[in-house]
């Protein structure tokens, strides 16, 4: 498809580029591949190479003018730092994040940029793994955690695009999750948005954000069907079964019912209750 094809093509771009060592550019690539296919080959692992590469990569600093101070012991320091810098490279965020706090501790002001950067990308691929595992396993999601890791992320440098995407879809997730069984039109409408971005997102319920939304749209059409409005539930059982799935089956019966019913009466909701008027009495005509 044409879509493919360029998404294809930006990727190609995003590759070249970062074999140029031309990252800034290559992290536009990607990311633009990313927005539109998250799931595209091998793009997540090309930004993560890249934010790992932008981060350690020595920046050059203009040299100070010399002072004559006794030169501090910074072996402890440098350690700690080349060490954070290792499990970075890695893609040990848990590590990495444990040695930058060390060296934060130890020193505050040393290399505070790179550190800064350090800081960012390890917390960035964190969140973003708490939310999509590597382990692809839906019990190692951790939406909450996730979102907290994205969020302290923000405070070292402004979240990409599909960073914040993705932390605002977890997040509508989570507030959709919250009114299951309570309130099935909220429930409907926060994973209705959530399909948009992300139709495969879930938590560790292993539940997609598209299957709620179907769930939560056959519970809207019981709950019209119980209130009387038969075309209502028609139309909400018809986009519950335009996704595909299985446990559709076992309510095409009451689906095939409601749709003749509302063929047949017309649907909508039952007419609201008047009372039956009162006829006003005949007046008899007395005479003196």
């Amino acid at each position: 498809t044409v879509v493919f094809q360029q998404l294809s093509e930006q990727f190609q771009l995003g590759v070249q580029a970062l074999n140029e060592e031309r990252y800034e550019v290559a992290l536009q690539h990607f990311q633009f591949v990313i927005n539109h296919d998250p799931a595209y080959p091998g793009a997540q692992d090309k930004l993560t190479e890249i934010l790992v590469k932008m981060s350690i990569s020595p920046t050059p600093t203009a040299s100070p003018t010399p002072i004559l101070t006794p030169t501090p012991d910074l072996r402890g320091v440098e350690e700690i730092y080349t060490r954070a810098r290792q499990l970075l490279a890695a893609q040990d965020w848990d590590g990495a994040i444990s040695n930058l706090d060390s060296l934060r501790k130890t020193d505050s002001a040393y290399r505070a940029a790179q550190v800064d950067g350090m800081y960012y990308i390890a917390l960035r691929m964190r969140g973003y793994g708490k939310i999509i595992p590597p382990s692809q396993l839906c019990s190692d999601i951790n939406l909450e955690g996730g979102i907290y890791d994205l969020t302290l992320a923000e405070r070292f440098g402004p979240l990409d695009s599909y960073s914040e995407s993705l932390r605002t879809w977890s997040r509508f997730y989570i507030t959709g999750a919250s009114f299951w069984e309570l309130d099935w039109l909220q429930v409907q409408d926060y994973f209705g948005k959530v399909m948009t971005g992300y139709p495969n997102l879930m938590d560790s319920s292993c539940k997609t954000a598209t299957e709620r939304w179907r769930f939560a749209t056959i519970k809207r059409a019981e709950q019209l069907l119980a209130a009387g409005d038969t075309c209502g539930a028609e139309e909400q059982f018809n986009l519950a079964f335009s996704i595909n799935s299985a446990k559709n089956e076992e309510y095409y019966p009451t689906a095939t019912e409601v749709s003749a019913q509302c063929d047949g009466d017309g649907g909508g909701p039952p007419p609201a209750a008047s009372e039956t008027p009162v006829p006003s009495p005949t007046p008899t005509l007395t005479t003196p």
